[in-house]
């Protein structure tokens, strides 16, 4: 296949590039606040090169073939999440899967299988036009969602629903039936929160228990106590323009610096103007997502588009609202930012999958795309 300069999307291309450098030199900070064993910003170097022959790889086929194989991908996808129950946990919880020094976290790649078999689901039908038609996508949510749970992952669990409900609607289901729904998933809370363990429980009541920067808990608001401590360390400037002498790295210690907690480490380093520059970064990805969806007949490609760009934006929006107090404090990293092999290489395919869709617009095979009739 020949490339189109003009067609390739280096809008999106260029943002997801920034942030991944980003993402290195707050990995590079981050050993300043946590004991980390190795080189992780290399091990970070390593897989970023990985994924970008992944990305190419991503390009050189049509994005079409995958919709024939996307329930097969899914099914290996909920295999493997099974598989790591055979695992031995780490740190009290199995989301890994490790053979010798290898190692990687199935429910990453899990959310992209996702994405592919509710796309080849969607992409035909027309049933989820009623509301007893919504019932068979929910149970394939539930699916992965259930398996993640028990990991325990609350966080990844989490991303499922947004992505659904806005893939849903892309796919032209009535407003009115997704917010019954909605409604109904509030009515229920009452039982996801008797299936949660207590440390699940307590960093959610750790919301309405936040103490201020005097008072230092040592139970279950540390994490958050620590979290606002850096993001007022960092200031406007940060520590890298500001010039701010060393600091304590005992005293501000954040738990998971390198991972669920790098939006802390790059608004110390690069303050607010930094934050801003992450934030706005991940508005041109989400956009060029979306962008791409819109201009796209084929409605396979279309609903990659919006799953990929959904689950971007909900995962940078819970990250950073965790951070900040406004969400319970869950493991869930920030896309191309926190280390991790898995996150990246999942991440940066599915922004692969995206460009592909802007390659091959496809031909028409539905209606004017985010217009649906009520």
């Amino acid at each position: 296949m020949k490339f189109v300069a003009h067609q390739f999307d280096w809008m999106l291309a260029g943002a997801a590039a920034v942030l991944c450098c980003l993402g290195s030199l707050a990995i590079v900070r981050a050993e300043d606040f946590a004991p980390l064993s190795g080189s992780f910003p290399l091990r970070q170097l390593f897989w970023l090169a990985i994924s970008c022959c992944a990305v190419l790889a991503t390009l050189r086929f049509h994005y079409r073939s995958l919709a024939r194989n996307s329930f097969a991908l899914m099914v290996l996808a909920l295999a493997l999440l099974i598989a790591v129950y055979f695992f031995p946990a780490t740190n009290g919880a199995r989301r890994w899967l490790r053979i010798g020094s290898f190692s990687f976290q199935p429910s990453e790649f899990g959310k992209l299988a996702y994405v592919l078999a509710l796309a080849r689901y969607l992409m035909y039908r027309d049933s989820y036009r009623r509301l007893p038609g919504l019932l068979l996508p929910l149970g394939l949510t539930m699916l992965p969602v259930l398996l993640i749970l028990k990991e325990p992952d609350l966080g990844t669990a989490l991303l499922f629903f947004p992505v659904l409900f806005a893939m849903l609607f892309a796919a032209g289901a009535r407003l009115r039936h997704l917010s019954i729904v909605a409604i109904a998933g509030l009515c229920l809370s009452p039982l996801l929160w008797s299936q949660m363990s207590r440390e699940q429980r307590s960093r959610i009541t750790a919301l309405a228990e936040q103490t201020t920067a005097d008072q230092r808990p040592t139970d279950d608001g540390y994490h958050l106590h620590q979290a606002k401590q850096m993001l007022a360390l960092g200031g406007v400037s940060g520590s890298w323009l500001s010039g701010a002498p060393e600091i304590d790295p005992v005293f501000y210690r954040v738990p998971e610096a390198h991972t669920d907690s790098i939006f802390t480490v790059v608004v110390e380093r690069f303050g607010l103007w930094g934050a801003g520059l992450m934030l706005g970064l991940y508005s041109v990805v989400v956009w060029r997502c979306l962008a791409t969806a819109q201009s796209t007949r084929e409605p396979f490609g279309r609903l990659i588009a919006v799953g990929v760009g959904s689950l971007l934006a909900v995962q940078v929006l819970i990250n950073t609202g965790m951070m900040v107090g406004l969400l319970p404090i869950t493991g869930l990293a920030l896309p191309l930012i926190s280390y991790g092999g898995s996150s990246l290489l999942a991440t940066l395919i599915g922004l692969g999958l995206v460009l592909n869709v802007g390659l091959r617009p496809g031909y028409e095979v539905a209606g004017e795309p985010f217009r649906f009739r009520d």
